[in-house]
């Protein structure tokens, strides 16, 4: 199993998370998150006070995938997630050791 993990600018995430969804993407995760990356607009920036200096609001898209799909999520946020700048965001493939569903059951 596969956790594709994503930093992108957050007028990007609806258009990413629908194409995931069309291609029979389900376990998907958006966290809102600042960092460091290149603003679009003032209206993305403000000051940080425990880091000391701008951040840009972003977001955090985690995808868990079997690992013959890793690519074509891959493919997917790079393709919806273009901003028109040079770097526009990351993504970082991770390998999963273990998953287990969350369950009523009390045998395990």
């Amino acid at each position: 199993m596969k956790e594709v993990k994503a930093f992108i600018h957050r007028g990007r995430i609806a258009d990413i998370v629908h194409a995931l969804e069309q291609a029979g993407f389900r376990h998907l995760s958006v966290i809102d998150v600042k960092g460091l990356l290149r603003a679009l607009s003032e209206r993305e920036q403000n000051y940080s006070i425990e880091i000391g200096e701008r951040v840009t609001n972003e977001v955090k898209l985690e995808v868990f995938c079997e690992d013959e799909q890793a690519d074509r999520a891959v493919q997917i946020i790079r393709l919806h997630g273009r901003t028109g700048q040079t770097l526009a965001g990351w993504v970082y493939q991770s390998t999963v050791d273990h998953a287990w569903p969350i369950d009523g059951r009390t045998d395990r």
